[in-house]
C-alpha cells in the first residue's frame, strides 16, 4: 500500500512544455532513474505526489500560449499510474489539451492509456498525438521482476497494435537494456519482431545499457542481490560506480537495431525522433492555401 501526498503546485508546465502529473510511482521498476536522490523527492519513491490542481495550471498555461505546440508528459512520472484510476488528472489533462487545439506525446508503461483513446484520436485528428511505449523485454516472466505492478510486454504491444490502427503514430523506448540480464540479441530481436507486429513508427534505444545513480543504484543493487544472486559483485567489478553502464554487447546489440529499423522503414535516429515529438504541424485550410 502506498501513501498519498496531495499538493497545490505553482506551475506544471516546463520550458519546453513537458508536464509531470504525479512524483513517484507505484510501477515498482527495478532500475527507474526517478528514484534518484538529486531529484530530491521528500517521500518515499512508492508513495505518489498528486499535483491536484494541474488541470487549472495546465488551462491557463494553453490560453496563454501565442502558438500552438506539442505537450509532452511521462518521462518522469507515468501519467498512469495506480493513482490516474481514482484521480483522473491525466484525462482532465488530455481534455484541455485536445479543447484548446494542442498536440501531444505521451509516453507511458500502462495499458490505461487505452481508457482515452477517445481523446487521443481527437487530438491527433485536429493536432498531433504520438503514443510512446517502454519496452525492455519480450519474455513474460522476467518482465514480471524488473516491471512487477505495469502491464506485460505482450500487453503492451497490443496497445501499440491498437494505437496504429486507430491511426495514432507510436514510437517504442527499446531502453534500459540491462547488462547480464537482457542485453542478448534473442531479447532484441523479441522486441524487434514486436515492433514490427505492432507497426510502429521508431525505435528509441541510445546506448544498449542503463544509468545508475544515487539513490538508484542502491535499490537496484538490492534487486539483483534478490533477484538475481552474484550479479551486483560483476557490476561492481564491472563498472565500479559509473553513471553509464554500457552493455559488453552495446555494439553488437546497436547495429542490430539499426539494421533492422533500416530494413523494415522503421526510424532509430534518436535526434529525427525527439524533433518529430516536439513538432506540432500546422496545416492550414485548403481554402487558406489556395490564396498563395
Amino acid at each position: 500500500m502506498y501513501l498519498i501526498h496531495e499538493k497545490l503546485v505553482k506551475g506544471i508546465l516546463s520550458s519546453r512544455n513537458g508536464m509531470n502529473l504525479y512524483r513517484g510511482c507505484t510501477h515498482g521498476c527495478i532500475y527507474c532513474d526517478s528514484r534518484s536522490t538529486c531529484y530530491q523527492m521528500d517521500h518515499d519513491f512508492e508513495d505518489v505526489e498528486v499535483k491536484i490542481n494541474a488541470p487549472q495550471l495546465l488551462e491557463n498555461a494553453l490560453k496563454s500560449k501565442r502558438k500552438k505546440c506539442m505537450i509532452a508528459t511521462g518521462a518522469m512520472s507515468d501519467p498512469y499510474i495506480h493513482e490516474e484510476k481514482q484521480r483522473g488528472l491525466t484525462r482532465a489533462c488530455l481534455e484541455m489539451i485536445e479543447h484548446y487545439g494542442f498536440g501531444l506525446a505521451i509516453q507511458t508503461k500502462s495499458d490505461l492509456i487505452l481508457r482515452d483513446l477517445d481523446l487521443l484520436k481527437s487530438i491527433h485528428k485536429n493536432a498531433k498525438c504520438v503514443v510512446q511505449m517502454t519496452l525492455t523485454t519480450y519474455d513474460e516472466n522476467l518482465c514480471a521482476i524488473l516491471e512487477p505492478n505495469v502491464c506485460s510486454t505482450t500487453r503492451r504491444v497490443e496497445v501499440l497494435k491498437i494505437m496504429h490502427e486507430e491511426g495514432i503514430p507510436t514510437i517504442v523506448w527499446m531502453t534500459p537494456i540491462l547488462p547480464f540480464i537482457t542485453d542478448t540479441p534473442e531479447n532484441v530481436r523479441g522486441l524487434l519482431n514486436d515492433c514490427i507486429q505492432a507497426n510502429v513508427y521508431g525505435i528509441l534505444c541510445f546506448n544498449m545499457g542503463l544509468t545508475l545513480r544515487d539513490g538508484d543504484r542502491q535499490y537496484y543493487y538490492r534487486q539483483l542481490d534478490h533477484y538475481f544472486p552474484g550479479l551486483k559483485e560483476q557490476y561492481i567489478k564491472h563498472y565500479g560506480n559509473a553513471y553509464e553502464i554500457l552493455s559488453p554487447n552495446s555494439h553488437i546489440l546497436l547495429q542490430l537495431v539499426q539494421s533492422t529499423c533500416k530494413e523494415r522503414g522503421m526510424i532509430c535516429d534518436t535526434s529525427a525522433l525527439f524533433s518529430y515529438m516536439h513538432t506540432l504541424e500546422i496545416t492550414l485550410p485548403k481554402e487558406q492555401l489556395s490564396l498563395f
